[in-house]
């Protein structure tokens, strides 16, 4: 849920700052990125380098350094966050929160955040208590913000009650649920195919195409930051898949069938991106073949065609959506094979545009839902594509 995902971490001036580094690695580890804006008073309880180290990024505590002459954009930290967490909060700067004061550059960053914003309290019996900080609290909840409440225990003063801030496991896993509850996707299947095949001659020689998966890949991991499970199943390539994402590798083109037949039914969206041989050999040679004689033949037969397979198979509760990759006559194929296959949406790639294709890092496309319907979309990156295709699958659905 938090792989890339960009959390500002704001950590205040209590003896519980020291649980800040154990918060940090847990979301370094689940694959965050994690920037620290740290109060004068939290550097008594812990150390920017401590914080830095462990996040990878520098550590950010005044507007301006000067010993540096580096400005701390209080407004950019603010925008970059996709969640921002205050862990831990003191009763002093959940005054300012609450009432809009800003004289450091934490409560500034909070000020101009526009992401949701979690906070755990960190403070001693009575303070927490206090009626005038649970009004603080009060006022914060009202605006939006979530409050990771502390828990009870012994106390830096040594009474017990609560005022104890959460653990760190337990405000990732508030983090995690909050993350969760926005995702459309959410524990839907969903299987997608990458990457080329290959159809072997003999063992060192195949036919195969310049597909690199690039952009299967991409659309895999939109649909896991959506919430889904993805099945990717992948063809020949280098590339690297979150670890949420259960990858299948293949060879063939009767690989990939196998595969897809195995988890199609299981599947409610299904993006059929690899770029599946038609041909392959009708005998493959047990021993490399000799370089003899100056002409060779090989003789080729058609493979199954998947996607025609799985648009016979799919029933109304299923989304199929498939891609065609043309050179001439582009939109007609591509609506041909939309109706042909009983497709929900078809993207079309054209090789006549310039940044689409293959071995690229930017694609160009134009979608067709069942009904011809057309939009056209500029050349992007395969990352944007694939939110671009991703967008469009979830009109279709009722999860959006």
């Amino acid at each position: 849920m938090l792989n890339n995902k960009n959390i500002l971490l704001g950590v205040c001036g209590s003896i519980a700052a020291y649980k800040s580094a154990s918060l940090v690695r847990l979301l370094i580890k689940a694959g965050a990125n994690v920037k620290v804006i740290l109060t004068t008073d939290a550097s008594n309880f812990i150390t920017p380098l401590t914080l830095a180290t462990l996040s990878k990024n520098p550590v950010y505590t005044q507007y301006f350094e000067a010993e540096t002459g580096v400005w701390s954009n209080h407004v950019e930290l603010g925008l970059w966050a996709d969640y921002m967490l205050i862990a831990p909060v003191t009763a002093n700067t959940l005054g300012k929160m609450a009432n809009g004061l800003c004289d450091n550059l934490l409560t500034a960053a909070y000020l101009s955040a526009k992401c949701p914003i979690l906070f755990a309290p960190a403070m001693d019996l009575d303070m927490w208590k206090h009626e005038s900080t649970q009004e603080n609290i009060a006022k914060l909840q009202s605006y939006g913000n979530l409050l990771v409440a502390p828990g009870k225990g012994e106390l830096a003063s040594g009474l017990y009650g609560e005022g104890r801030m959460a653990e760190p496991e337990e405000i990732l896993a508030v983090l995690e649920f909050e993350i969760k509850k926005g995702l459309p996707l959410l524990g839907k299947q969903v299987m997608v195919t990458a990457g080329p095949t290959y159809e072997a001659i003999d063992p060192v020689r195949f036919i195969g195409n310049h597909s690199s998966g690039k952009m299967g890949f991409a659309i895999a991991e939109e649909m896991y930051k959506h919430g889904a499970h993805v099945t990717l199943i992948t063809g020949p390539t280098s590339l690297k898949a979150s670890n949420g994402i259960k990858r299948i590798d293949v060879v063939s083109a009767n690989d990939m069938l196998e595969a897809c037949q195995t988890h199609f039914s299981g599947s409610e969206i299904t993006v059929m991106s690899a770029a599946v041989a038609d041909y392959t050999p009708v005998d493959v040679a047990q021993q490399k073949i000799k370089k003899k004689e100056d002409h060779f033949n090989i003789e080729l037969k058609k493979t199954t065609d998947i996607l025609a397979v799985l648009g016979k198979q799919k029933t109304d509760k299923q989304l199929l959506i498939g891609f065609a990759l043309e050179t001439t006559d582009e939109e007609n194929y591509a609506k041909e094979k939309l109706k042909k296959k009983n497709l929900d949406l078809i993207v079309l790639n054209s090789l006549n545009d310039k940044g689409a294709g293959f071995k690229t890092e930017t694609n160009k496309i134009t979608i067709f839902n069942s009904a011809f319907q057309k939009k056209a979309f500029e050349v992007k990156s395969k990352t944007e594509v694939a939110k671009d295709i991703c967008s469009e699958i979830l009109k279709l659905t009722n999860f959006s």
